[in-house]
């Protein structure tokens, strides 16, 4: 799969879920000025383009998960949650060291300036480095695990005629008898 072969839906996906990252990163961590949130410390130079990349790149992601007609089944579930926390890491790379109460309960007000402060740069590497990865590597499976429909359960698409249905689970789930004891 690439993002040329992509549809209207998720690109549509894809743009939402961006903006959607954008405005849960931003407002919180005060990169986007509000007045939900007051930052203790100016924001960084770097901290703008974490964001925006992060923000590109969990929509992009996002999209890849509309492929098919139906939602994304429990096997995505692993690769979303390591996509959900280097999201986290995002938030915790571009917010303000002296305003994340839990780092300022373990390290102290001078220590969240001393060590945590040089420590957010590696998390926003890390972050958008886990991202890509991410990304990647669902953009070279996408089409081999395409997402199955919901009213059949098979996965649906090109790929999946390739295989003429075999191992695809039965939509009823597995047979069951009862016996009488």
């Amino acid at each position: 799969m690439s993002l040329r072969s992509w549809g209207p839906r998720q690109w549509l996906v894809a743009t939402g879920a961006a903006v959607l990252a954008a405005v849960l990163i931003g407002v919180p961590t005060g990169v986007v000025p509000s007045a939900f949130y007051s930052r203790m410390t100016p924001v960084l130079w770097w901290n703008y383009p974490v964001w925006a990349v992060s923000s590109v790149l969990m929509g992009l992601l996002a999209g890849t998960y509309a492929g098919g007609p139906g939602p994304a089944t429990g096997r995505d579930r692993p690769r979303s949650a390591r996509a959900l926390a280097a999201g986290v890491l995002s938030v915790l790379a571009v917010g303000c060291p002296v305003c994340n109460k839990l780092v300022v309960l373990a390290l102290g007000m001078s220590g969240a300036m001393s060590y945590w402060a040089p420590a957010q740069p590696v998390l926003a590497v890390a972050s958008v480095a886990l991202l890509a990865h991410a990304l990647v590597k669902r953009l070279r499976t996408a089409s081999a695990c395409p997402v199955p429909t919901p009213a059949t359960g098979e996965p649906s698409g090109p790929e999946a005629a390739a295989d003429g249905g075999a191992g695809t689970p039965d939509p009823a789930g597995p047979a069951t008898t009862m016996s009488s004891h």
